[in-house]
């Protein structure tokens, strides 16, 4: 993978700098800066983009405002946010953007690099990754949870492979249903969760989110 890092801790950046170039991807640009990221972005189109919440100049959200702007103007470059906080309401906005190719992750929660690596490589190709502390804090503790209840076991099975970022046609090969089947299981799941249509919430991540919170 063609890999661009934004971390502000030059050790930090050094570190996921070495340690993803002996996997054999090749870390186009490692850089400090949400400004000097974006450039980098466009100078590169890398696979993915690795991205810290806190950076210069105020050291409070620019690195996920800049994953949220990368997202949407580059759809088919993966945006991985890998933190120590988890910034609940730029987060929201990053996942209600499109819910392919992003992920969130806690640097003090990743324990084995393979994983990290595995983490990288799922995003890079349009999957969705979220620690779940992140889910926690998103969905608020529990909310909605609760409804969960009501779903049917066939329900729940289609739930927990859109919670892996599969689309319906991969749904439908995995549990040997039909397109249609899977469509109106969605809608039932919708229903039931109480997510009515909205041009500025993506359902499938809310569903995504409330089945990974429970």
């Amino acid at each position: 993978m063609r890999i661009v890092i934004a971390e502000d801790a030059a050790i930090m950046r050094d570190g996921l700098t070495q340690t993803l170039t002996r996997r054999g991807h090749d870390v186009v640009a490692a850089v400090g800066d949400a400004a000097t990221l974006r450039q980098a972005v466009e100078d590169h189109r890398p696979d993915v983009a690795i991205i810290d919440v806190r950076m210069p100049p105020t050291h409070t959200d620019e690195g996920l405002r800049a994953a949220t702007a990368i997202h949407r103007d580059f759809p088919e470059i993966g945006v991985l946010v890998f933190s120590q906080y988890v910034e609940a309401h730029a987060a929201t906005e990053l996942f209600a953007s499109a819910p392919t190719g992003v992920g969130y992750l806690l640097k003090d929660r990743v324990a084995d690099v393979s994983d990290f690596i595995d983490a990288i490589t799922r995003v890079a190709q349009g999957g969705t990754v979220l620690d779940p502390e992140v889910v926690r804090q998103l969905l608020g503790a529990g909310r909605r949870a609760d409804s969960l209840a009501a779903l049917t076991p066939r329900e729940r099975e289609v739930l927990s492979l859109v919670a892996q970022g599969r689309s319906n046609a991969a749904i439908a090969g995995a549990l040997v249903i039909s397109p249609k089947v899977v469509e109106k299981h969605v809608a039932n799941i919708f229903d039931k969760l109480g997510l009515a249509p909205s041009e500025t919430d993506n359902r499938r991540v809310i569903a995504a989110i409330t089945y990974l919170g429970s």
